[in-house]
């Protein structure tokens, strides 16, 4: 390539680079979590958040990571820096952050304020991450036991191909016709 065609070219390229989305790191918050700039940002009211989510026809996702987990710091660093993955997950779903020991006051679907430890507790999360899944509406939630209202839950990590399998899993509503392996053997084909 000559000189003058690489500089004709040149403001192409550019105009075409600054087009591009730009790809938004997870940053180390002073908590040892990892933030996703995308994540939701809540006045943690798990009813709002679920009304909001559906109300923009996405659902809810809670995210419970704990300081330190390998397996959490894999998910925002392999997972979600997938494109593919990142962006389903930000089209179909609002995903709201919990620290699996934190201390922030979440109101919980039955109108319970708790810890996010002690919803944690009441939830019986056990592993991070762990993905809870939620219905598309909170009508009825409150009434239900707390193990009963998730729609689907993802306990560990989950390798890249199985993450995003999980979170479509749950958008097309695959748990009303069988379980998350019964999904998985159907897709292999």
């Amino acid at each position: 390539m000559t000189r003058r065609a690489f500089v004709a070219l040149a403001p192409a390229v550019i105009t075409a680079a600054a087009q591009l989305p730009a790809k938004a790191e997870p940053v180390l918050g002073d908590d040892g979590l990892y933030h996703e700039p995308w994540f939701l940002s809540s006045f943690l009211d798990l009813r709002d958040d679920l009304d909001t989510a559906a109300t923009e026809g996405k659902r809810l996702a809670i995210m419970w990571e704990l300081r330190g987990c390998p397996y959490c710091r894999e998910t925002h660093l392999v997972n979600f820096a997938d494109q593919e993955i990142a962006s389903y997950i930000r089209t179909n779903f609002q995903v709201l952050q919990l620290n699996l020991i934190g201390s922030r006051k979440v109101v919980d679907f039955d109108g319970k304020e708790a810890s996010e430890k002690e919803l944690a507790e009441k939830y019986a999360i056990r592993f991070t991450p762990t993905f809870q899944f939620f219905p598309s509406s909170s009508d009825g939630l409150a009434q239900k036991e707390p193990m009963a209202r998730e729609v689907a839950r993802a306990p560990g990590y989950l390798k890249p191909r199985h993450f995003l399998a999980m979170f479509r899993f749950v958008r097309e509503q695959a748990y009303e016709r069988g379980t998350f392996l019964e999904y998985l053997s159907a897709s292999k084909g």
